[in-house]
């Protein structure tokens, strides 16, 4: 399987597996807040709103929700931080409107809820999909005055390279099964015994009940488009920023974070070891050690 193929083939089971199914992983198993609504250019937005302090604002990836990607690590950021994580449109509990989805419909959204929320000093940080929605937000904030640019960027095992699309490569387009839910969690993974037969079952009546399919089965048409691709456009990101990444990602490798580090002016790249694509997942306290230290210069 292409690697194009292993990323929708893990994007398309990440779905459903609550914070509590994490706990002896190390994941935080208390209960998030209840989701609440705002909306955002005539579509409903669901997100989860915790804690006080600077605002900290959180974007999952593909085919995911924000409880999923950022539900382990929530709790804690929210003792320092007023988190805002979106299900963002297409995807979790937010309005999915049957459009040609792109990586710049996210960003404009992004925009749209900030306005919303009248959030306009703030940390981004992106995970995957989410870390491609954020780096290109930043890239036209630092040049839009319309937009708030955040004061810092927290880049994590994220797309946006143009590698992404390889010529010829077609989106993954699998039915739903049981087998093909556990052979993406166990792409997404570093950790293997994590894909619990129990673990498998719970992705696959995600899939079935969340109704993403269209969302995603869009964003892999739309995928090729120039002005959305981040390889020579992060060079322009002024602001503080720290790249995360899982030493084990087999979705979008360290090489990329490598890359990202390299051309964003002062950018860090941390390695959280024995992690795979999504460290604020399977290495919840790794991953808030590498982020607190970087974060705590926020007023």
């Amino acid at each position: 399987m292409r690697w194009i193929d292993r990323l929708a083939s893990a994007a398309i089971v990440s779905l459903g597996l609550g914070t509590s199914s994490w706990a002896s992983s190390g994941a935080s198993a208390q209960t998030l807040p209840d989701l609440r609504s705002i909306q955002v250019h005539g579509q409903t937005i669901r997100y989860i709103e915790a804690g006080q302090g600077p605002d900290l604002v959180l974007l999952h990836g593909l085919g995911s929700s924000a409880a999923f990607d950022w539900g382990a690590v929530i709790p804690t950021l929210a003792q320092r931080y007023h988190v805002l994580a979106m299900d963002q449109l297409g995807f979790g509990q937010s309005a999915k409107p049957l459009i040609a989805y792109g990586v710049q419909t996210w960003v404009d959204m992004l925009d749209g809820f900030l306005k919303a929320r009248h959030v306009t000093r703030f940390a981004l940080a992106g995970e995957s999909l989410g870390g491609w929605i954020a780096g290109l937000y930043t890239v036209e904030a630092e040049s839009d005055p319309g937009m708030a640019l955040p004061e810092r960027l927290i880049l994590t095992d994220s797309a946006g390279h143009r590698s992404i699309v390889a010529a010829g490569v077609h989106a993954f387009s699998g039915a739903a099964s049981l087998s093909a839910a556990r052979a993406g969690l166990l792409t997404l993974f570093h950790d293997p015994s994590l894909v619990t037969p129990a673990r498998v079952q719970q992705a696959f009546e995600a899939r079935l009940s969340e109704g993403n399919q269209f969302t995603q089965d869009s964003f892999w048409k739309h995928i090729d488009d120039p002005s959305t691709f981040l390889d020579d456009r992060v060079a322009s990101i002024t602001i503080p920023t720290l790249i995360v990444w899982g030493d084990d990602d087999r979705l979008v490798p360290l090489a990329q974070g490598r890359d990202f580090a390299a051309r964003i002016k002062g950018a860090r790249l941390v390695v959280v070891p024995q992690s795979g694509h999504g460290p604020a997942i399977e290495r919840p306290s790794a991953y808030l050690a590498a982020i607190a230290p970087f974060l705590s210069g926020l007023n």
